[in-house]
């Protein structure tokens, strides 16, 4: 039994991590003594015919995808890819986008042969089970497909998954070293389930209510090995860290007791945290920590049914300031009851907090599938603008309320993103005149060497220049002949040697010669 798990394209503007979802899930089926294998077309470009060779050599008898609302019509392109090349191989999605529109998306897209409902795990090693005993399908529990003309779901999978018996996420699957590269976070996860009730949110559905809890020495295992491979933060992506606060205060005491020397961010609610528990998670490596705040009026704070208030924003952001935690908080506009006077409360409470010390930003609101602000739209007075999936970004309004419009929405994001513009575009200008700080300087470069490395990737461009004849006997010389080819081809000579030196410095760039042949190529497995 064979499977390949795909990642579709992401932009990376959103900030991906490398697949964790897909990495727990191609663990379970290796547990299952299932062969896997993994495209990730985050960083690797998307092409049709690489893809007809993966799927001729390695045969698959399933195609498994998961995607978000927003690249869902990316995902769709690549199960439709596979079936004009391979009909056979049985296509399967999971997600939220597709567990809470399973029917419509199986009754649209032909293509599409099977929907994994909620947690994956379990399911897809009963799928791969069931296909290699040649059973029945639908007897398989959590799934959405068709039988003639009808959609099936199944019913649910027995009970919540118990974190502590899955194995290690198989990140060995995954193109570390391409994210590293990229000088991304590495994502982990200490817990699943949320208990709040947030409307605009999709999560408690997803996972469930009650929090389940990692062991806290198997956290810190996984910790330990993530510290080993070298990347910058480790972001710790519970829907809330700080849901339990012996758990939490467990976990930080294992990393001290091993003296783990790592850095990580971590998301919390306003009302969970303490200036005592934060000095705690600080001293365990802990930098920063994301809040959602929402919105800065109080009205809107209760119809969302977020929990909390105002004044329990600004005492957690004096509590993250006291402990030496970076606070930061994310805002969503046109949420129900917004109004040009409620876009106003919002822009002055971030600038307030940003006084504060608080790093912030904007969403608008996205009504995905299986949120109340969705099933509900007319009941909160939300107008839903579109249903193309593609615009689901939250970077422009696709809701609009009756006190608030879609240009009213999107101008107070268009300013944000120009004040944003405007500060990269005074750091450049001082760093061109030698007079910007150490912190700016080292911001301005870490975001060309991105974009610069991100664009070598895209574009195969160690792949297609990276092989030729060499020479050179000294290091410095090796990488000066590739730097040449390059820049002939058109890239800047400046971002592309210190995207290339920095790469090389941090192990993920590989050089390998024989005969006088040398092949320059990204390490795309740490």
């Amino acid at each position: 039994m064979k499977v390949l798990l795909i990642n579709p394209y992401y932009p990376i503007s959103e900030g991906p991590s490398p697949p964790l979802g897909l990495a727990f899930i191609g663990a379970a089926l290796e547990a299952a003594g299932v062969e896997v294998k993994l495209l990730d077309y985050v960083v690797f470009p998307y092409d049709k015919e690489e893809l007809r060779s993966v799927l001729l050599r390695f045969r698959p008898r399933f195609v498994g995808l998961t995607c978000v609302t927003m690249n869902f019509h990316e995902a769709m392109r690549v199960v439709r890819d596979v079936k004009d090349i391979a009909p056979d191989i049985a296509t399967i999605m999971g997600g939220p986008h597709v567990t809470f529109c399973a029917e419509e998306t199986l009754k649209e897209h032909p293509e599409l042969d099977i929907i994994v409902l909620g947690e994956g795990e379990r399911t897809i090693v009963d799928l791969a089970k069931a296909a290699e005993a040649d059973a029945p399908l639908d007897e398989v529990r959590g799934i959405a497909l068709r039988s003639g003309a009808r959609i099936i779901l199944t019913p649910p999978s027995v009970g919540p998954l118990d974190l502590n018996s899955l194995p290690l996420p198989a990140r060995h699957l995954l193109p570390l070293g391409r994210y590293k590269a990229l000088n991304l976070a590495i994502s982990m996860t200490t817990s699943r389930g949320c208990p709040h009730k947030c409307i605009f949110c999709v999560g408690r559905r997803m996972v469930g209510s009650r929090v389940r809890y990692r062991r806290p020495d198997l956290v810190v295992d996984e910790m330990e090995y993530l510290a080993g491979l070298g990347f910058s933060q480790i972001n710790v992506a519970d829907d809330l860290f700080t849901a339990n606060k012996k758990h939490c205060l467990e976990i930080c005491r294992e990393i001290e007791r091993r003296d783990l020397k790592i850095k990580w961010s971590s998301f919390a609610r306003v009302d969970t945290v303490t200036a005592e528990l934060l000095a705690i998670m600080k001293k365990a490596g802990c930098r920063s920590v994301s809040f959602g705040v929402e919105t800065g009026s109080a009205k809107i704070m209760k119809t969302i049914q977020k929990g909390i208030t105002i004044d329990q924003v600004v005492e957690a952001v004096k509590a993250s300031n006291e402990a030496g935690v970076v606070p930061c908080a994310s805002f969503i506009l046109g949420l129900p009851g917004e109004t040009e006077d409620t876009l106003q409360e919002t822009v002055a409470f971030a600038r307030k907090l940003n006084k504060m010390g608080v790093k912030y930003g904007y969403h608008l609101l996205a009504p995905f599938p299986g949120t109340a602000v969705r099933e509900k739209s007319q009941e909160y007075g939300l107008r839903v603008l579109t249903d193309d999936w593609s615009e689901y970004n939250a970077d422009r309004a696709i809701v609009e309320t009756d006190g608030a419009d879609k240009a009213t929405l999107d101008k107070v994001v268009v300013d944000w993103e120009e004040k944003a513009l405007t500060y990269l575009a005074i750091i450049t200008e001082l760093v061109a005149k030698g007079e910007a700080g150490q912190e700016e300087a080292a911001l301005l470069a870490s975001l060309d060497r991105n974009m610069q490395t991100y664009g070598l990737m895209m574009d195969k461009a160690l792949e297609t220049h990276g092989r030729f004849q060499d020479d050179s006997q000294s290091p410095d010389g090796r990488l000066e002949r590739l730097l040449e080819r390059l820049a002939a081809n058109g890239y800047a000579p400046a971002p592309l040697k210190a995207s290339l030196t920095h790469a090389l410095e941090k192990g993920v760039l590989s050089r390998r010669e024989q005969d006088g042949q040398v092949e320059w190529s990204w390490r795309d497995f740490l």
